[in-house]
């Protein structure tokens, strides 16, 4: 059971930074005056991997121009990881 815990954990460790670089990615726009391509494969990638987490907590945490949906993601994902590596 431990080994299963260690997986998981470190699963969610990884998906966090799946997830770090979607929030990299969203700031690419901002520096560089050009969209995203929706059809490139690493920016297709890390939309479908991490629109299942984001959305549901985006209907939330928008404050203004403000999503804090992937800051809340990702403590919480850590939290998780941390709380299942500890107990295993």
């Amino acid at each position: 059971m431990d080994v299963v815990l260690q997986v998981i954990g470190y699963t969610i460790y990884i998906y966090s930074f799946i997830l770090l670089g979607r929030v990299l990615m969203s700031w690419v726009p901002m520096f560089t005056n050009r969209p995203l391509d929706p059809y490139n494969p690493l920016v297709k990638f890390l939309l479908d991997v991490t629109e299942p987490v984001l959305a549901p907590l985006r209907r939330y945490l928008v404050i203004g121009m403000i999503d804090l949906s992937p800051l809340v993601a990702l403590i919480g994902l850590q939290i998780l990881a941390n709380a299942l590596l500890s107990s295993a």
